[in-house]
């Protein structure tokens, strides 16, 4: 695939990716990927965004061939797995780890001809509900098989729950970095955009 010649990041994802971007003039949203951009712009590397809101892995199969593949970026960043457990527990839709794995297999089978990177950003939860507690295997397993398939395909990990998780104290609790749980504030979000900036060399 013949690429551009300025180098350029592909984010694809669920909300928080998204955070609004589609009603952003320069695409971007509000979030983590904003920040990102603004840093990354000072080494002339362009960003886009094609996170959707509430999207599983499935969702990015159905959307992956328009939305990812025929991108002329260099670098494809992909965080999805939250919404893969959310729906077990808010729509009793669960998704098995096994099937999170395979259909997330089958993505980065894909992509991986289309980028010079990949990286892969762990899915997070910062519970503020006691029931949110609950979710913590569920959304382990699907942590695991990330971390499986950024080895498998030689991607960039990005250890956002851990990170996330203990830098949560120094701000005040979990609710200071992602008001739900699962939507990172504009100080989650700022934290996120620096672990994945201190995990990706572009």
């Amino acid at each position: 695939m013949e690429k551009s010649q300025q180098r350029s990041i592909l984010f694809a994802g669920d909300s928080v990716t998204d955070c609004g971007r589609r009603e952003d003039p320069r695409k971007l949203g509000d979030g983590y990927v904003n920040v990102i951009a603004a840093e990354v712009a000072k080494r002339g590397i362009a960003v886009s965004n094609v996170g959707i809101g509430g999207d599983r892995v499935v969702d990015l199969q159905r959307r992956w061939a328009g939305d990812v593949l025929g991108s002329s970026a260099n670098v494809l960043s992909i965080l999805v797995g939250i919404n893969d457990t959310w729906r077990r527990f808010d729509g009793n839709e669960p998704t098995t780890a096994e099937a999170f794995e395979q259909g997330y297999r089958e993505l980065l089978t894909q992509a991986a001809p289309h980028f010079e990177l990949i990286v892969l950003v762990q899915p997070f939860l910062l519970p503020v509900t006691e029931d949110q507690q609950d979710w913590a295997q569920d959304l382990q397993d699907k942590q695991d098989a990330v971390a499986r398939l950024a080895a498998e395909f030689g991607a960039a990990l990005v250890p956002s729950h851990e990170r996330l998780t203990a830098l949560a104290p120094h701000h005040g609790g979990n609710a200071a970095l992602a008001h739900d749980g699962v939507h990172p504030t504009s100080l989650g979000h700022a934290e996120l955009a620096n672990i994945w900036l201190a995990a990706v060399n572009v």
